[in-house]
């Protein structure tokens, strides 16, 4: 075994900072084979030196894994929740800020330089100071504080290197030092908008026809696609967005490389990242108190989780909630005054602009009547056991250029709204931490730009209400809508920015209670467009629960969220129903789904066999029967989100989409699909019905980014339509669950110990931490525990003392 690097060499590069040094006395004197942290006692508590601290500050994280930290200023505040989101999170957080600054080949060498350069094309390069100013008069110490803390521990790790969390013994390399500017100028973890659609639309009509488009995403409100004039959509290429998906796509290690996401898979992240949020009024609950629930749907497969749920308390602010571990406060919780929580609003943020090269010189690109110069950057990356590898970063006056066709003399670039100021994702939450009440909280929203969002909020004074935030571009040019790539010659521009005032609000609306579920929420001709909203299943479920009931308790928003009534199987068993067979497969199929009531509880049967039929045999024939084979193959392997409003609107209307006789063939569709249904299910479960069961099939697995140590499987009920969402790929390793929520919280507003949270599968990130997987059976089984807000209920579930001295 080679001898350990030096100090210099673990603390690696960044600014300067202050050394942590660890106080008291280590358990068993010097260090032994087992992992330091794990020889503490929790009993004994903590203590660590942080110069750059003006006070002591106490962090208590309680049985759950949550930590409280105790500050007497802000900025050490902030300080701390760094130091301790590092002690928790440091390879997650590490990852985050080397796959986004594209900084992995120094560690781990030449075959990661093709990604460190996608990183680099679309970090934020435009002027600091407009930045820092973007996000509010706090932003700028918020951050500098935060990284001033994950660097204390980075810099304690120096000297205790047995304490290094495992991955990066593994992988043979030490975490790097942060600056502050990492924070905000990476944005690749960011919601990407409408581009991966943009580009399968595109695709999809070029072997369809242009009605094709009409089978890919119902549009809301009814809107015709429109090919740009000069446009070929037929010249895509099939990876122009290679580059951007190995900028964006998760972080998971595999044979020597991170995985490069098709566009079809693109297409899976982006369309099917939504979220549940709800407010219902203090009128409509049962202590006359309102109540805020939210959980978010994000790729839920990773380890550790997206969210980090912290509280930080310090004079003038007490926030507590979830998120994102390598950002400064908290955007989803609430701060003892207002709770709030999000969705994704669909706002276009992003486009692909199709370029004409200069035939003899492939540098120029037509823009209005002239050949403009690409700009172009050269940086070096450094890499591991070799020489640095030069860059070459290609920008048109839009963005980054991500793909040249020699051939057809094109050119593609990216513009979205990554390069302006203060979009740096969720970021802007920064805002939210001292509002006193809902209507500052609306005024906060102001600064809030990404991810687009829909932000629902109650507070003490008794008032609910929704206010969206999102910097959505205005669209110049003729059938210029964000729906398809555009040509980069000056007809199709950005014209400046809606503000977030003249989007639309409810403020206490008429029901009680207001839903968001990424479903089409703008008032009928507002003059804002956009078009690529979710499904209202989700919505129209929960409303469909709130309105029945009367004195909502937080028992009742938890049960809601954990809901697996499935909206598509409403709409098609009327049809099922009324169907009849003599083939023996078929009417077995037929007989289990006759008495299936819709709910796809993880110990149905009936929805193993129902969510076979819709994703594996259905929706795949229905295409084939009404697209060119080639449309059909594309539109069903592109996505684990079929828009079923569309079949469905066949089935309501089918003469007018299956011609003459429309419901007999309509049926014949049914009663084709569904043996081979049945067929698929007892070749995995058995040929006795009786013993079938959808979590038997339907399995999440938490992967680590390694390959291991995993955690689960797991059953899981649900679906893509369902409260407690479940998103599964019916190709690739078909029924596992790859989006859901794994973060879920209930606030009950002013008697916030009441409140419920979970957070799977547990709060730390390192494996040698009971926090590590501690949460895993809560979350599969529904459950949640108490999100403590008052210092009397923190001590008396308190687990670790942490002390953080000057």
């Amino acid at each position: 075994m080679s001898p350990p690097p030096s100090r210099r060499a673990l603390l690696g590069t960044g600014l300067a900072g202050a050394a942590v040094a660890l106080t008291g006395t280590l358990p068993g004197g010097t260090a032994s084979a087992q992992p330091l942290r794990t020889q503490w006692k929790e009993d004994e508590g903590q203590r660590y030196s942080v110069p750059g601290l003006k006070k002591p500050v106490r962090v208590t994280v309680d049985v759950w894994g949550v930590p409280h930290i105790f500050a007497d200023n802000v900025g050490d505040l902030f300080q701390a929740q760094g130091f301790n989101v590092a002690r928790e999170r440091l390879f997650q957080i590490d990852t985050w800020r080397r796959r986004g600054l594209g900084r992995f080949s120094e560690v781990l060498g030449a075959s990661y330089v093709e990604q460190d350069r996608a990183a680099r094309l679309f970090l934020y390069r435009g002027d600091m100071a407009a930045e820092w100013a973007s996000y509010g008069p706090e932003a700028r110490e918020a951050a500098t504080r935060f990284v001033a803390g994950i660097n204390g521990y980075i810099d304690w790790l120096g000297d205790h290197p047995d304490a290094l969390p495992a991955e990066f013994q593994k992988l043979g390399y030490r975490p790097a030092r942060w600056s502050p500017e990492d924070v905000v100028r990476i944005r690749t973890h960011g919601i990407g908008g409408n581009l991966s659609s943009q580009v399968a639309r595109a695709r999809l009509m070029s072997v369809g026809g242009n009605k094709a488009s009409t089978y890919f995403h119902k549009l809301e409100p009814d809107h015709t696609v429109q090919v740009p004039e000069g446009l070929d959509l037929s010249l895509i290429p099939a990876d122009v967005l290679g580059v951007y998906s190995l900028a964006t796509s998760p972080m998971v290690f595999a044979d020597g490389k991170l995985r490069r996401m098709s566009d079809g898979q693109n297409v899976l992240r982006e369309s099917a990242t939504g979220s549940n949020a709800w407010a219902v009024a203090a009128t409509r609950t049962a202590t006359g108190r309102p109540i805020l629930a939210g959980d978010p749907h994000r790729e839920d497969y990773t380890l550790p989780a997206n969210r980090y749920i912290a509280h930080l308390s310090a004079p003038g602010l007490n926030i507590i909630g979830a998120g994102e571990p390598w950002n400064p406060g908290i955007s989803m919780g609430h701060n003892g005054m207002v709770a709030f929580g999000l969705t994704n609003l669909p706002a276009g943020q992003a486009d692909l602009y199709v370029y004409e090269l200069d035939p003899d010189d492939h540098s120029r690109y037509r823009y209005r009547d002239r050949w403009e110069k690409l700009t172009t950057v050269t940086e070096k990356i450094a890499v591991a056991g070799g020489e640095p590898r030069p860059a070459q970063l290609s920008f048109t006056r839009h963005g980054p250029v991500v793909k040249i066709d020699e051939k057809n003399h094109k050119a593609y670039a990216v513009r979205t709204v990554w390069t302006e100021p203060g979009t740096s994702p969720y970021l802007g939450s920064l805002n939210f931490q001292r509002v006193k009440d809902s209507r500052e909280f609306v005024e906060a929203i102001s600064r809030w730009k990404t991810p687009g969002s829909n932000l629902v909020y109650a507070d003490t004074k008794g008032d609910i209400g929704w206010a969206p935030g999102a910097m959505i571009p205005k669209r110049s040019g003729r059938g210029y809508d964000g729906l398809l790539p555009v040509p980069g010659d000056g007809r199709f521009e950005w014209d400046g920015f809606y503000d977030n005032a003249q989007l639309p609000t409810s403020r206490n609306p008429r029901p009680g209670f207001f839903v968001s579920a990424n479903e089409f929420n703008f008032p009928p001709g507002y003059p804002i467009p956009t078009y690529d909203w979710q499904p209202a299943y989700r919505k129209d479920r929960i409303h469909e629960v709130l309105s029945q009931q009367r004195g909502t308790s937080i028992a009742d928003t938890l049960a809601l969220q954990n809901d697996v009534k499935s909206g598509v199987a409403g709409q098609v068993l009327p049809y099922v129903k009324k169907l009849r067979s003599t083939d023996p497969t078929t009417a077995k199929a037929l007989r289990l789904l006759s008495s299936y009531d819709g709910v796809a509880s993880k110990d149905s049967a009936a929805a193993a066999l129902f969510e076979t039929w819709m994703m594996r045999f259905l929706y795949p024939a229905w295409a084939q029967l009404l697209l060119p084979k080639p449309a059909a193959d594309y539109l069903v392997g592109i996505s684990i989100e079929f828009d079923l409003r569309v079949m469905n609107d066949s089935f309501v209307r089918p003469d007018d989409w299956f011609g003459a006789d429309g419901a007999r063939k309509r049926d014949e569709l049914l009663l084709s699909t569904l043996p081979k249904a049945y067929t698929e299910v007892a070749s995995k479960l058995g040929a006795d019905e009786r013993a079938w069961r959808w979590g038997a099939m339907h399995i999440h697995v938490f992967m680590h980014p390694l390959g291991g140590p995993n955690v689960g499987p797991t059953e899981r009920g649900g679906s893509f339509d369902t409260v407690s969402v479940s998103y599964f790929h019916h190709l690739d390793h078909p029924y596992a669950e790859v989006v859901g929520a794994t973060f879920k919280m209930a606030l009950d507003v002013g008697a916030w110990d009441n409140s419920r949270v979970i957070n799977a599968p547990g709060q730390s990130g390192d494996q040698r931490s009971k926090h590590y997987k501690d949460l895993q059976d809560k979350w599969s089984a529904g459950e949640y525990f108490p999100l403590l807000y008052s210092e009397q209920a923190i001590e008396r579930n308190g687990g670790t003392r942490i002390l953080l001295q000057p």
